[in-house]
């Protein structure tokens, strides 16, 4: 059998990698490429991404993965949830704010005010997380200056092809997603204020995005398309390990510990609601219906405290 090979791009909360995964005769095998570390950075008006720097690790990796696997048939990207950046005439009009930015508390206060959380759980089937992209979207007066929203994965395909797209997987985080229909909620965006004309077409994992640009094929080595994969992370994870029962749960642990089950229906039961179970879709369109619970970030945080006060790398 054929081995073909892929390069996949993963990023983290608190740091990326880039790698090669070989599949065939009935085996996937994985090399490390690079591994980089990023997060939160301040800046005069909150908490961003270092967005540039981010991408430059991205692009960096994946020319160094077409130079020792020149049979890389396409890329694919996926990071955390619910951090977008804003684009005006195809230029990032700003560094991406980080979800852990308190901007966002007043906007949880603006939009349960226009809408009831009850109401928002009936129509997205998202958990009460007070940085959820739906509430980020409402304080960010950068809005009314762009043309278009995207989730992190989803822009740095954008930046790689010139092609705008919202991954279905990691869109369902944003709060804006319908959990009956899986489409935008235009009517739900225009009652928070949410322009709607920023919203991206969605596409699914599997769906080819775009080819590189000509000045990225030459910098990465080669031509080649970028592949919507489940964008959201944990959407990746949990297909890579596919559970054996309907009765299976899963734990995926990151910066964050995600706890669920996969349903083929949603459960948005007044329970459920007051559980804060969340309903993320999956590759193959089921649910995830689970529950965030604490994960590495105390570690990652003590390790980069310690490391910013000994000015040395801590390996765990």
């Amino acid at each position: 059998m054929t081995v073909r090979a892929v390069a996949a791009v993963d990023l983290g909360a608190t740091s990326g990698r880039v790698m090669i995964g070989r599949v065939g005769d009935g085996r996937l095998e994985l090399e490390l490429v690079s591994r980089f570390p990023h997060g939160p950075v301040e800046r005069e008006d909150g908490v961003h991404w270092d967005f540039g720097a981010l991408y430059e690790h991205v692009v960096a990796g994946l020319a160094e993965a077409v130079r020792r696997e020149p049979a890389i048939e396409s890329i694919g990207i996926d990071s955390w949830a619910v951090d977008y950046g804003l684009l005006k005439d195809g230029r990032l009009i700003a560094e991406p704010f980080h979800y852990r930015d308190g901007r966002s508390a007043r906007g949880v206060e603006e939009v349960h005010a226009l809408i009831p959380f009850a109401e928002l759980y009936r129509r997205n089937g998202l958990q009460f997380l007070p940085f959820n992209t739906l509430y980020q979207f409402r304080v960010d007066g950068r809005l009314a200056d762009a043309d278009t929203a995207l989730l992190i994965p989803d822009l740095i395909a954008y930046l790689l092809t010139g092609v705008a797209a919202a991954e279905r997987t990691n869109a369902s985080t944003t709060g804006l997603l319908g959990v009956a229909d899986a489409e935008w909620d235009i009517e739900l965006a225009e009652r928070v204020g949410v322009p709607v004309g920023i919203l991206p077409p969605l596409v699914d994992a599997g769906a080819v995005i775009g080819r590189l640009c000509p000045e990225l094929a030459a910098r990465i080595g080669r031509d080649l398309p970028v592949i919507a994969v489940g964008s959201h992370d944990t959407a990746s994870a949990v297909v890579a390990a596919p559970l054996s029962t309907p009765d299976a749960a899963y734990i995926s642990c990151g910066t964050w510990g995600l706890v669920g089950v996969e349903l083929t229906e949603p459960v948005l039961t007044d329970a459920a609601r007051a559980e804060n179970f969340t309903h993320e879709l999956g590759v193959d369109g089921r649910f995830r219906f689970l529950h965030n619970v604490t994960g590495l970030w105390l570690l990652s945080e003590t390790v980069r405290a310690w490391e910013a006060e000994d000015g040395a790398p801590v390996d765990l």
